[in-house]
C-alpha cells in the first residue's frame, strides 16, 4: 500500500492532492498505524515470549483473573475435598495449589454443586474444576481434561444387616447417588432412572441409607470409608463396581493453559509430589 502511493506521489503532485482531497490521507494514515501497530504487535509479543522463557512455567494471562488459579470444586466428598473449618483441603485442594505454584499464581477455591462445575469452566467462572472427577467421552464433548492425576474405584455401601451381598443383588433395590456423578450415571445406564435416588452430595445419599430411605450407595471407595468410618452400622461390598481415572477439567478455548498444567502434572508425578500427596490422605488401611 505504501509503495502503491509513493509511486502515484512521483507520477503526479496532482493525482496526490486528490487523493488527499478524497481522504485517502487518513487511510495512509491508518496503513501507516496498521503497520506500526503490526510492529507494536510483535515486539510486544517477543518481549510477552521473553518473559514466558524468563519465568519457565508462568501462566500469567492464561487464567480468569490474572495471577490467580481458580478451581471450581464440591467440597463434600472426602479426602478428595472437604472443609476443615472454614478451608477446603483434601487431595484435589493440595494437588490444584501444588499446580499454582509451579505455574507462579495463586489459588482460589469455589466450592459449588458437582453438577455446576463444568458450567463454570465453560462459562469462564473458573479456571479448572478438580473434583475426584472421571474422565468420561460425554464430559469431554464439553471441556478438556489434564493428565490423569489419580485412579478412582466406585463401589457399594450397604447397611451391615443388609440381604445385598453383590452387585447382582442390587436389581430391583433404591440406589442412592450423588448427583451427576459417575455413580449416578452408571447406576443410571444399569439399574434404570427409576431405582435411583439423586443428592447434591454424597453424605447426603449416605444419610439417606442410615435412615432406610435407600438400600445402597454408590460412590467412590476413598469417600466411602470415611463415611462408613463416621457412620456406624455400615459396610462396604467387598467388590468392585468401576475403576475411572480422575482429572482436571478445562475450558476447550484454553489449551495453552491445558499444556502448563499437564506439564506441572509430570514434573508433581516425577518429583514424588503427587505420592505424598495421596499418602497424606489415603492410608495402607
Amino acid at each position: 500500500m505504501k509503495k502503491k502511493i509513493l509511486s502515484m506521489l512521483l507520477v503526479t503532485a496532482m493525482a496526490a492532492s486528490m487523493l488527499c482531497g478524497c481522504g485517502t490521507g487518513s487511510n495512509d494514515a491508518a496503513d501507516e498505524s496498521g503497520v506500526a501497530d503490526e510492529g507494536d504487535a510483535d515486539s510486544e509479543s517477543d518481549a510477552a515470549d521473553e518473559g514466558d522463557a524468563a519465568d519457565g512455567d508462568s501462566a500469567a494471562g492464561l487464567t480468569v483473573n490474572d495471577g490467580v488459579l481458580t478451581m471450581a470444586t464440591n467440597a463434600y466428598f472426602p479426602p478428595y475435598e472437604y472443609y476443615e473449618g472454614d478451608e477446603i483441603v483434601g487431595i484435589d485442594a493440595d494437588i490444584a495449589k501444588a499446580i499454582a505454584d509451579k505455574l507462579g499464581l495463586e489459588l482460589k477455591i469455589e466450592d459449588m454443586e458437582f453438577e455446576a462445575i463444568i458450567l463454570a469452566v465453560q462459562s469462564g467462572k473458573a479456571d479448572i474444576g478438580l473434583a475426584g472427577m472421571t474422565v468420561r467421552p460425554d464430559r469431554q464433548e464439553s471441556v478438556n481434561f489434564s493428565d490423569t492425576y489419580a485412579t478412582g474405584i466406585q463401589v457399594v455401601i450397604v447397611k451391615e444387616d443388609s440381604d445385598i451381598k453383590s452387585l447382582e443383588d442390587l436389581e430391583g433395590k433404591k440406589i442412592g447417588v450423588q448427583l451427576m456423578t459417575t455413580g449416578d450415571i452408571f447406576a443410571c445406564e444399569d439399574f434404570g432412572e427409576d431405582a435411583v435416588e439423586q443428592y447434591n452430595k454424597g453424605a447426603d445419599a449416605v444419610m439417606a441409607l442410615t435412615q432406610g430411605k435407600v438400600d445402597a450407595v454408590l460412590i467412590d471407595n476413598e469417600p466411602a470409608k470415611n463415611f462408613v468410618a463416621n457412620n456406624e452400622g455400615l459396610k462396604i461390598l467387598d467388590t468392585e463396581y468401576a475403576v475411572e481415572d480422575y482429572a482436571a477439567c478445562l475450558n476447550k478455548e484454553n489449551d495453552a493453559l491445558l499444556e502448563k498444567i499437564n506439564a506441572a502434572i509430570k514434573e508433581l508425578k516425577d518429583d514424588g509430589t503427587l505420592q505424598e500427596i495421596m499418602d497424606k490422605y489415603i492410608t495402607a488401611d
